[in-house]
């Protein structure tokens, strides 16, 4: 499961998160995920698949359902793959960190959605 420090994180800002073990991935559903303007939906919930090994692993890829799409009908590059997870189709959003943006034992949860968060605004914009 999470480390005490993410669940900490997550509990303040996404009292409503859920953490389960599929396919050998911890899944981290994050409900009502606020979307930045010029995205739509406004929320939508924001699915976070961690390998084994996390937080050395660094987190890989996003997931939205339902998905999310610029306002203006411009495309967002690599986020045209849906995949199924709980019976749900979800919109992956295709990233990966480069080396030196994951710290292993220093970075969490709180830096990846810090990323994440950064990586929305841009497609937004």
């Amino acid at each position: 499961m999470l480390p005490t420090d993410d669940r900490t994180y997550l509990a303040e800002g996404f009292p409503r998160f859920t953490e389960t073990v599929e396919d050998g991935m911890l899944c981290v559903v994050l409900p009502d995920f606020p979307l930045p303007d010029r995205l739509t939906p406004t929320r939508a919930d924001l699915l976070l698949r961690l390998a084994p090994g996390y937080p050395d692993v660094p987190p890989d890829m996003w997931w939205f359902e339902p998905a999310a799409r610029r306002a203006d009908g411009q495309p967002i590059p690599a986020t045209e793959v849906t995949e199924q997870f709980f019976g749900r189709l979800w919109q992956r959003w295709s990233r990966h960190l480069q080396p030196h943006e994951w710290r292993p034992g220093v970075d969490s949860l709180r830096t990846f959605l810090a990323l994440l968060k950064k990586d929305l605004a841009s497609a937004a914009s």
